[in-house]
Parts: C-alpha cells; structure tokens; sequence
C-alpha cells in the first residue's frame, strides 16, 4: 500500500482532504490453471487492509492519521481484512473454476484449512524464540566486542529451544532488526497483531454474520478511521468491549479444539 497524499482537516477553512492510496500488487503471472495463487489472494486482502486504514481515515492531523500508529496496531486492520478471503461466502465470488465457473468444493476448501493449521507449533516456536532473542539482544547495555552467532547459541540454550527447530532468522542476516532499525526490539508485533486479528474476526463469528454491520461499524470506527487519534488500546477496548484474548488465535492455529 502506499499513499500519496494523506487524509486531514488541517486547512484554513477545516475542510477534509481526502486521502490518495494505491496498491500496486505485482502478482507473477498465474498459470493457465491458477490465474491467482492463494498466497497472493492472501497479500491482495492484506494490502486492501492497509489501503482501507487509509482511505477510512478520519483525523484533524495528517501524521495521526491513518497508518500513522504504533507498530503493535500498524498490522491490525490488514490482517484482519485477511480473515474474509478464506470465509464460505467469499470464496463462492472469487474462488471460481477458471473453465466451469464453479465455486471452490467444500472438500477441498477442508483441505486448504488443514494446510494452512500444519505445523503451526512449529511455525510459532521459531517466531517466538526470534522475539525472545530480540528482546534480549536491545536489552544489553553494550555490543562492543560481541560474537553474535556466540550470542545465539547462548540464547536458544537459555530457552531450551528444541534441537529441530532454528531461529527463523540468523542473527547475522536479522534484517528487520538491523536493516533501518524500523523493528529492532520489536519482531513481537507480528504475533502481537496476530492475538488482535484473531479476536477481532471472532466478535464477527460472535454476532452470527461475518458482514454483520454493527460490528463492521465499530471496526471502522475504532480500527480503521481513528489512526493515532485516541490510545490503540482505548480503541480496541472500544470496538471489542473487553481486553484482547488470544483464545481466537489458539483456535485459528488448531492448538484447541
């Protein structure tokens, strides 16, 4: 997503200036038998999200606006957007045989499910562990003279990390820790996003209608037109009624029934 002008009413006559956001997703080109692979699907719902951050946006102050939020909520409204992509009633629109025409079988929509379920423990695990290691690299109070891959070791000892499973990221190549700094000592806001997502499609699941429009007017409200006008957290409380709960996500990756 990127933006080219942002949404504010700070003009001499307090008139809204409305936001320009494009996404240009350079999807590769699909085959004959898939035009869009499900991981593009997958980003293209994601990106829309972030697009609707800022078009929704509703601010007196160009920098409170839109995306324009701490990292712990920058991934909220995209990856919330990504829950309805693989729901019944929006598959049946988008996810069509390319000769016949006919909707994704509900078998093979179980099998998609179970696919994107695998492995999650040990997906987390390796997401987990990057975060601890992270935390505890920014907490040192010098780096001078330190051996990182000695660091690393040092580290995944200290979390028992199992002998099957590495960081997902070495940390010589840990570019979103070095690369600009943007995420060092912050890899947790994936996971973080991930808690938030997860509840905030269940207060969907929870009202019976996934298109359910108090709810959806809510989200637009208090996640996708507030930016970083009120505390993130306020907000969510706002919209949600209650504290975030990871119960959602420990459903959604299959570690509860």
């Amino acid at each position: 997503m990127s933006q080219f002008r942002g949404q504010h009413r700070n003009t001499p006559d307090g008139s809204n200036v409305i936001p320009i956001v494009i996404n240009n997703n350079n999807f590769t080109k699909g085959y004959p038998a898939t035009l869009l692979s499900f991981i593009n699907v997958k980003t293209l719902f994601h990106e829309f999200g972030h697009g609707c951050h800022g078009m929704l946006s509703n601010a007196t102050y160009k920098r409170l606006g839109g995306t324009q939020v701490p990292k712990d909520f920058v991934e909220l409204p995209s990856q919330l957007m990504e829950h309805w992509m693989s729901q019944p009633q929006v598959l049946a629109k988008h996810a069509r045989h390319v000769d016949t025409n006919e909707p994704i079988p509900e078998a093979l929509l179980e099998k998609v499910t179970a696919a994107m379920r695998f492995q999650q423990g040990f997906a987390t695990v390796e997401h987990v562990a990057c975060t601890l290691v992270d935390q505890a690299l920014h907490a040192l109070d010098t780096v001078d003279g330190l051996d990182l891959l000695a660091f690393e070791k040092d580290m995944l000892a200290k979390l028992d990390m199992p002998e099957g499973i590495v960081l997902r990221h070495r940390l010589p190549h840990f570019n979103h820790l070095f690369g600009g700094a943007s995420y060092a000592a912050g890899y947790y806001v994936y996971l973080w996003a991930a808690v938030l997502d997860a509840d905030a499609f269940q207060a969907f699941v929870e009202a019976g209608d996934i298109f359910d429009k108090d709810t959806a007017d809510r989200a637009k409200k208090f996640i996708y037109s507030s930016g970083n006008t009120r505390d993130q957290m306020e907000a969510y409380r706002a919209f949600r009624g209650r504290e975030p709960s990871i119960d959602a996500l420990m459903k959604k990756k299959g570690f509860v029934v």
